[in-house]
């Protein structure tokens, strides 16, 4: 992922486009994308400052506050499959996907094979 451009060269083309200049004419002059510079422009307009979001970060996991429901399910349950696992949550009204249960339980080192006993 590459780093945002410096600051002082976003506040110059904001200051060029409120001075009056067409943003394409802007981007040319200052060598950045034209939706570079509607986009600076626009945030400079939103927030007043001309300094670039977040970038990158985490996303939260969506299952870790129910990690004792699903440990507690899979004890019970010996024929749960993903897909029930998945609606059982959907039930407690967390909407999740079929891929997040199966990272979810491969994350935390979970596993329930529905037939143990086969080598």
């Amino acid at each position: 992922m590459t780093r945002a451009l410096s600051n002082d060269l976003r506040g110059r083309v904001v200051a060029a486009v409120a001075a009056g200049q067409s943003c394409r004419s802007v981007a040319e002059r200052f060598g950045v994308a034209v939706s570079s510079v509607v986009k600076w422009s626009q945030r400079y307009r939103a927030t007043g400052s001309v300094a670039p979001g977040k970038m990158g970060g985490h996303r939260k996991r969506l299952l870790e506050p129910h990690r004792a429901f699903i440990v507690e399910r899979i004890n019970q349950t010996s024929h749960l499959t993903l897909h029930g696992l998945k609606e059982e949550l959907a039930a407690r009204g967390v909407k999740v996907s079929h891929n997040a249960v199966w990272l979810f339980l491969r994350r935390e080192g979970l596993r329930f094979k529905k037939n143990a006993v086969r080598p």
